[in-house]
């Protein structure tokens, strides 16, 4: 079942937590301020009263503290209606191959990890090493090749015949020409949309249970 689901909860502000604590600090201090000049001008001197170019001063500074919080609240506001509007577009992905510049991909069920290589010039050979979220060698794994890119698809099977669990696995990919040279690769992690997800302002695709930033798409297509 593919969902489209938002976690965003309170103010959504302009950076998460931060952007909720600054607009009620700047609330607190709008209070505060009208506080004292209300107590200011209930205790003057009637014979000595405030100077009117000090009162103007002080009536200009509380018109900028309120100022300040009428534009943060509508950046909030502005801020949440875009996020919305990224997650609406977002979600026509849902169902269709994705890439992603990571190297990160998800192992779920019968849904193998799957990569795409690149590499600087053709290779006759590539090492793929695969670590699990912790950072630990899980495999690796020979892959003949025959060009400059590709894709791998790992189905969580290890050389002690276990299952890996299900999860987030990297892949680094280290290739060699027809005459054994080093060659530079990079990965793109390959898979099917499932959800998407909202977070702190921030659009995030599920695959294979991963969650891969929006903004680290590469390229789109329909299933075949």
């Amino acid at each position: 079942m593919t969902t489209v689901t938002s976690t965003d909860t309170g103010l959504q502000s302009l950076a998460g937590a931060t952007g909720s604590a600054a607009l009620s600090k700047t609330s607190a201090d709008f209070n505060m301020f009208l506080k004292m000049l209300t107590t200011q001008m209930q205790n003057q001197d009637p014979l000595d009263p405030m100077d009117t170019s000090q009162y103007t001063q002080q009536l200009v500074q509380f018109s900028q503290v309120e100022q300040s919080i009428q534009q943060t609240s509508t950046l909030k506001d502005i801020l949440s209606s875009l996020t919305t509007q990224d997650m609406a577009q977002t979600s026509n992905f849902i169902g269709r191959e994705a890439q992603f510049a990571s190297s990160t991909a998800g192992l779920m069920g019968d849904a193998a990890a799957t990569w795409g290589y690149n590499a600087t010039i053709p290779v006759s050979s590539i090492t793929a090493t695969i670590t699990n979220a912790s950072g630990s060698v899980v495999d690796t794994r020979t892959i003949e090749a025959n060009g400059a890119s590709g894709r791998f698809s790992w189905d969580g099977k290890l050389t002690d015949g276990r299952q890996a669990p299900d999860g987030a696995y990297t892949v680094a990919f280290a290739g060699t020409d027809a005459s054994g040279g080093s060659v530079a690769m990079t990965a793109n992690s390959i898979g099917t949309v499932k959800e998407v997800v909202t977070a702190n302002g921030t659009v995030s695709l599920g695959v294979n249970g991963v969650q891969l930033p929006a903004s680290a798409l590469v390229r789109v297509s329909a299933q075949d």
